[in-house]
């Protein structure tokens, strides 16, 4: 069973041991750099992705609010460790994550950037409804848009 755990004193250090393939590091920020932002910014909610007890991977979310809006749902990072790559993991992980963050949060869209050579995870997130939406974020990335009613159609 995908269970996500909030990152703790408990769980931080096996946490930190993830990582992915070399040919995947240019895509995503490490752990560490991670959790350095969500201690820097509150509004990010760092997980880490179990299969029971096994870490399997790590996921961020949060709720990106600008001066006037009512803000963004980001799915802001999510891997899963090279030595649990291959296995299923990524669809089973990434719909247990999207539902709790359409259950946690009161919207009806998840954003997120990638960069488009990232193909295994653009496949997947096109699989599960997510759609590029014309715009780039600050580091060029393209952004997606994933529609909770596209979501649940998906499923």
């Amino acid at each position: 069973m995908i269970q996500l755990i909030p990152v703790s004193a408990k769980n931080k250090e096996e946490i930190l041991k993830l990582s992915l393939l070399p040919s995947q590091t240019h895509f995503i920020e490490s752990v560490e750099d991670c959790l350095k932002e969500a201690d820097a910014l509150p509004l990010w909610k760092p997980v880490g992705i179990y299969d029971d007890e096994t870490l399997i991977g790590f996921a961020m979310y949060g709720l990106w609010k600008t001066e006037g809006d009512h803000g963004r749902v980001w799915l802001d990072r999510f891997l899963i460790d090279q030595s649990q790559q291959k296995k299923g993991y990524g669809k089973k992980a990434l719909i247990t994550l999207i539902q709790h963050i359409f259950n946690h949060y009161d919207d009806e869209e998840v954003y997120l950037s990638l960069y488009e050579d990232n193909t295994v995870a653009l496949h997947l997130y096109k699989k599960l409804g997510f759609l590029f939406n014309g715009e780039k974020d600050i580091h060029n990335e393209q952004i997606m848009v994933l529609k909770k009613t596209a979501f649940q159609s998906c499923l």
